[in-house]
């Protein structure tokens, strides 16, 4: 006997449960998700005035969906990772396609900032350099996200998707 998946909206993953826990019911995504990448940006934002932040920066780790709500104190975090389960799989890979993009762009400045730390003359003009990646690079993509947590997939993601789901029905 095999179980069944959970399904959006249905039994304890209604839609009303999940909207009451500020989980979007359509797509199974909580933006408490996106704080990991809102505080690394508050304190990349806060170098330039703050130097003492780049402790912080450098501290900073990725962390997957499930893991960012298993380690956090989210009061529905059970919930939040079921749903992140049941949540169509084109709108999960949507998420982690742009999540790896974000852990990318911020390990990439962690790497610049180490490497500037390490130097003589410290991180006094990279600090400002990065306030404004993160600015121009990484904001934008944390807006992805959100766009994608609140069901506003790229139209191409979606085309694509639709077609790995033809192709993958030809194989079926």
């Amino acid at each position: 006997m095999s179980e069944t998946q959970p399904v959006l909206g249905t039994g304890h993953l209604a839609t009303d449960r999940l909207a009451a826990a500020n989980i979007n019911p359509h797509t199974g995504l909580a933006t408490d998700y996106l704080n990991h990448f809102n505080e690394v940006v508050m304190m990349l934002e806060m170098l330039p005035a703050m130097p003492d932040c780049a402790e912080d920066v450098l501290a900073w780790h990725p962390l997957s969906y499930e893991d960012h709500f298993k380690a956090s104190g989210f009061t529905e975090k059970g919930l939040a990772i079921e749903a992140f389960y049941a949540a169509p799989p084109k709108v999960r890979r949507a998420l982690r396609d742009v999540v790896a993009t974000l852990d990318t762009a911020v390990c990439e400045k962690q790497g610049r900032l180490r490497a500037a730390s390490e130097a003589p003359e410290g991180i006094d003009i990279l600090a400002t350099i990065l306030a404004m990646e993160t600015v121009e690079e990484i904001k934008p993509l944390i807006a992805n996200a959100s766009a994608i947590i609140h069901g506003h997939l790229d139209p191409a993601d979606e085309q694509e998707a639709e077609s790995q789901a033809s192709i993958d029905a030809l194989f079926a």
